[in-house]
């Protein structure tokens, strides 16, 4: 399964002045955010990676909870609201982030390089996209 829904609990803290977030259904996972947009964006990238977790370690994934098992929670500037998280999509956002790699230049080529302003890092790419027979990604 990759499409998930939980019940997310946000609980202002005033010392800190933040959001603390938890889901009521999955103990341990838990995340903040500075204002209300931040935590639940938060939010979000928490439960995806939780969920990713899980599901890559077999665990048991429990069924969220309805809304109203949580209305109780709410007290001043609390709130609750679900979020949904697709852990395919998730995966396919990993693999497409840039990862830095390491690449040893002789010095000349290394400093030539430099002086006609080549970008490393698209030349690499470009070439191994090549090499590998890969069409443009």
């Amino acid at each position: 399964m990759s499409q998930y829904m939980y019940i997310a609990h946000f609980e202002w803290e005033e010392d800190s002045n933040a959001y603390n977030v938890s889901f009521p259904d999955l103990p341990g996972c838990f995340t903040f955010g500075s204002s209300v947009a931040e935590a639940i964006h938060m939010a979000k990238d928490a439960l995806e990676g939780f969920l990713i977790v899980s599901e890559d370690t077999k665990e048991d994934i429990p069924s969220s909870s309805v809304y109203q098992a949580f209305t109780n929670l709410i007290t001043g500037k609390d709130f609750i609201q679900y979020i949904e998280a697709d852990t395919d999509a998730a995966r396919r956002r990993e693999e497409q982030k840039s990862v830095n790699k390491m690449v040893t230049l002789p010095g000349y080529l290394a400093q030539l390089g430099k002086e006609k302003d080549v970008n490393f890092s698209a030349l690499l790419q470009k070439a191994l996209r090549e090499e590998l027979n890969l069409e443009h990604q």
